[in-house]
């Protein structure tokens, strides 16, 4: 295998050498003629006004947040702290072996029969919780916050912060409601791989309801838009940000240079997702903490060398949320960039997560649906604030920003903040852009190929399918100039947005008896234990 993967690599050589050196802007301008025309499509913003306009994916994607935080009796602030304790590990028995199992008879367990059956993995599934979360957030944390912050504040100015932390907010419901569906409704192959998503739920769920047609339908179409969104902007786009971004920091002047990282980088994530979600849980369970924990360790220490600026930046950003501070659009043109930054940032709504969220271990969905909404908030009301005010903060002085200006490429902004307190941080940052790049990446395969065995049928064959044509598309998306590719990329993983809200809308009763069921089981092991009931999770 190896050998006739060296003789294919060896074959392409001159042509990724050619694209490069010849037609890559050719193919840039030939793929936006026929395909501009959907990207205008999906990002066409209604005109309410002379001044502003508003993207219809985004009034779809707040929308729905709205509605899933009053449907859901602000599930978002309410299921925070069970978050918590789900991902510590504190029900974990109920959730392999059910409540009624352990805890439905309180009685002292004298033949220890319980502790026996303990030691049955009763529950499908590939992951645990905490892998499953760290998995989807390795898919949204990355260049959005390092990069995507510092341009939204170039055109939003410091009040965007304030409705990007509104969009994270109302986006956990969002991720609540689909992840909860996506384990509900998941298919558990006889291997016990896990099969699930918005492409299961829509169809299965929206049979249960009478609505089989329409829900093959929005399954298709929502799986078409994953694999071209795993491609483009979660394979393509992520390469070619790492190799721009290591041949800058190495100062590699060879014009090939982009595509010998893209070989490298193909192999690395081959490495990977060859060993399906289980491999890419416990890689990315290590990634995502170790280089998000680096990220916020320098925001704090910039933070803690300028305390005393905290206030006056909190100011700045709460002044400019609701007067404008001058910026084009006013107070509506700051909204709609932070809210736009921070729905686009943590993906709530788009139910990409609801597939990395689907392969975790238990046995009430409810309980991963309410691990899911932890991911906005780590991603866009932690990280994307902490981006934030460290760029207000050392721009008080306008040095290296001018809001209202747009910026084209944020992570230089990004860096230029955090190297005014920790001279070259920038290299730590380049690193940190790479190692998430690389985990977006090894995410967005596993997403694109649960949309891939959807349309194709499952199984190895069709699996390893998917995975090469994945790798070699890392390597043309470090090889090429992209442009219009990871226009129409993106255009595909925000068009997943229609579907799956449309699906998720409608099956929002099922969400709520799930939810219903869960607490049900958790007070009836708390229950429990107030009566004398000994805590089986230390068992596990």
């Amino acid at each position: 295998m190896k050998r006739y993967l060296l003789t294919f690599f060896t074959a392409i050589l001159p042509f990724l050498t050619f694209a490069q050196e010849s037609t890559s802007e050719k193919f840039d301008r030939l793929f936006k003629d026929y395909t501009g025309w959907f990207v205008d499509a999906i990002f066409y913003e209604i005109p309410f006004s002379e001044t502003f306009q508003i993207p219809w994916v985004l009034i779809v994607l707040v929308g729905g947040a709205l509605f899933f935080t009053f449907y859901f009796k602000l599930i978002n602030i309410t299921g925070f702290g069970t978050a918590v304790r789900v991902v510590q590990g504190k029900y974990e028995d109920i959730e392999k072996h059910g409540a009624d199992t352990l805890y439905g008879d309180p009685t002292p367990n004298e033949d220890h029969n319980i502790i026996e059956t303990l030691r049955d993995d009763s529950a499908h599934g590939e992951v645990s919780h905490f892998q499953a979360l760290t998995a989807a957030l390795s898919a949204t944390v990355g260049l959005g916050n390092i990069a995507g912050v510092a341009v939204a504040l170039s055109i939003g100015g410091p009040g965007a912060t304030f409705w990007m932390i509104i969009a994270g907010l109302l986006g956990m419901a969002s991720k609540f409601a689909e992840c909860t569906l996506g384990v509900k409704y998941r298919d558990v192959g006889e291997d016990g791989t896990v099969y699930g998503g918005p492409m299961y739920y829509l169809s299965k769920g929206l049979k249960e309801k009478g609505a089989g047609g329409l829900g093959k339908i929005l399954a298709a179409v929502f799986a078409v838009f994953v694999i071209g969104g795993s491609f483009g902007g979660g394979n393509m786009f992520q390469a070619n940000q790492a190799a721009a971004q290591f041949t800058k920091l190495f100062n590699f002047e060879s014009d090939n240079a982009g595509m010998y990282f893209g070989f490298v980088m193909a192999g690395l994530v081959a490495i990977v997702i060859i060993g399906g979600i289980k491999r890419i849980a416990s890689v990315t369970e290590k990634i995502v903490p170790f280089m998000a924990g680096i990220y916020v360790l320098a925001a704090l220490i910039i933070l803690g060398a300028n305390f005393t600026l905290i206030d006056d930046a909190f100011g700045l950003i709460y002044d400019g949320a609701f007067t404008g501070l001058g910026i084009a659009g006013g107070l509506v043109g700051v909204m709609i960039q932070g809210i736009r930054r921070g729905a686009f940032s943590n993906e709530a709504g788009v139910g990409s997560a609801a597939i990395a969220h689907s392969a975790v271990r238990t046995k009430y969905p409810a309980s991963e649906g309410i691990v899911a909404l932890l991911e906005p908030f780590v991603d866009t009301v932690v990280i994307c604030t902490m981006t934030a005010l460290v760029i207000v903060i050392t721009n008080f002085d306008g040095g290296f920003m001018e809001y209202g200006v747009e910026i084209k490429e944020g992570v230089e902004i990004t860096a230029s903040a955090f190297d005014t307190v920790i001279p070259h941080f920038s290299v730590i940052l380049t690193v940190a852009v790479i190692l998430f790049a690389f985990s977006t990446m090894i995410s967005w395969s596993y997403y694109g190929m649960q949309g891939w065995a959807y349309l194709f049928g499952k199984g190895k064959i069709t699996d390893l399918i998917y995975k090469f044509l994945f790798l070699i598309f890392v390597i043309v998306g470090a090889s090429i100039s992209l442009g219009a590719v990871i226009d129409f990329s993106d255009a595909m993983i925000f068009a997943m947005v229609v579907p799956n809200i449309i699906g998720v809308i409608m099956l929002s009763p099922v969400i709520r008896k799930e939810l219903k069921k869960y607490m049900n089981a958790i007070n009836k092991k708390e229950d429990a234990l107030e009566d004398g009931a000994e805590d089986l999770t230390k068992h596990m």
